[in-house]
């Protein structure tokens, strides 16, 4: 290449700065980097003025450049897979917390369910080493962007990943009362909040990754009544939610008669995004 990589940087920054990109010296820094990782040596001014191109026109950084952090791992992203957020960070945490709190003599099991691009799945496994996971979707999309992250970090031999209608899959494989921990999170937007004010959500990422129904609960209601054949008798099950869901899934739990204290976690302003419990003891 026969401009020095400051250059390039400088000039793509330059460029995203003209289309009013909000902070285009970050951006210029990871597109540079990613051009780098995919190209060979003379064409990286080429692939980082594309790749640019594609970032001005209002793509996702994670998209363009294929890579997003989450929980501090370097994760793979494309298109048709929901891009992690860093809310979501929370649920991963209290997961972690909760696979951290059982026995290390023996294997722990998780299930990560609606696990799109595998980003919870992947982050906990790098993170607990005697974690054996199934995650499931159910587009393809998803799947395809799943599996690329289980390769990307050498968890083939510990991280499953199923195309399912929630559990379906995973029934008859011997997971029934066996599950430790499963973590969901679903779709939780309603239908009508995402044909209003949530619809430039759409614009990039896939609509299933978002809708939740008309009420944005229908999955958590499943969810809650199927996890528990799989769970063991002290598993927990936690929902990442939506702002303001609190009491809807709080009431699921309770009403199943099935689980016991309810366990929330609070964002840094307050709001209880994370919803969970163990199953009750007799």
């Amino acid at each position: 290449m026969t401009t020095p990589m400051p250059q390039v940087v400088s000039y793509v920054q330059s460029l995203l700065a003209e289309a009013g990109m909000s902070d285009p010296g970050n951006d210029a820094q990871a597109i540079v980097h990613a051009a780098v990782r995919d190209s060979v040596p003379a064409a990286v001014q080429a692939r980082a003025r594309a790749m640019a191109a594609a970032r001005a026109s209002g793509m996702p950084l994670a998209y363009v450049t294929g890579r997003v952090d989450f929980m501090g791992v370097e994760l793979v992203s494309a298109p048709g897979a929901l891009i992690p957020r860093a809310e979501t960070e929370l649920v991963g945490t209290m997961t972690l917390e909760a696979l951290k709190a059982l026995p290390t003599d023996r294997e722990i099991r998780l299930i990560d369910m609606c696990c799109g691009s595998g980003n919870l799945v992947s982050a906990l496994a790098v993170t607990v080493p005697h974690v054996r996971a199934w995650a499931s979707d159910l587009t393809e999309e998803s799947l395809r962007v799943a599996r690329a992250n289980v390769e990307h970090l050498g968890l083939q031999n510990r991280v499953e990943i199923l195309q399912s209608d929630l559990f379906a899959a995973l029934c008859g494989r011997g997971l029934e009362g066996t599950i430790d921990v499963i973590v969901c999170n679903p779709p939780y937007i309603s239908s009508a909040k995402l044909g209003r004010e949530s619809a430039d959500l759409l614009v990039h990422e896939p609509q299933a990754a978002f809708d939740g129904g008309p009420y944005g609960v229908s999955i958590f209601q499943r969810v809650v009544r199927d996890a528990l054949p799989f769970l063991t008798e002290t598993g927990t099950l936690l929902f990442e939610i939506g702002a303001g869901q609190e009491r809807a899934v709080s009431s699921l739990f309770t009403r199943s008669g099935q689980y016991g204290p309810l366990i929330l976690g609070r964002n840094a302003e307050g709001v209880v995004r994370v919803v969970g419990a163990s199953r009750k003891q007799d």
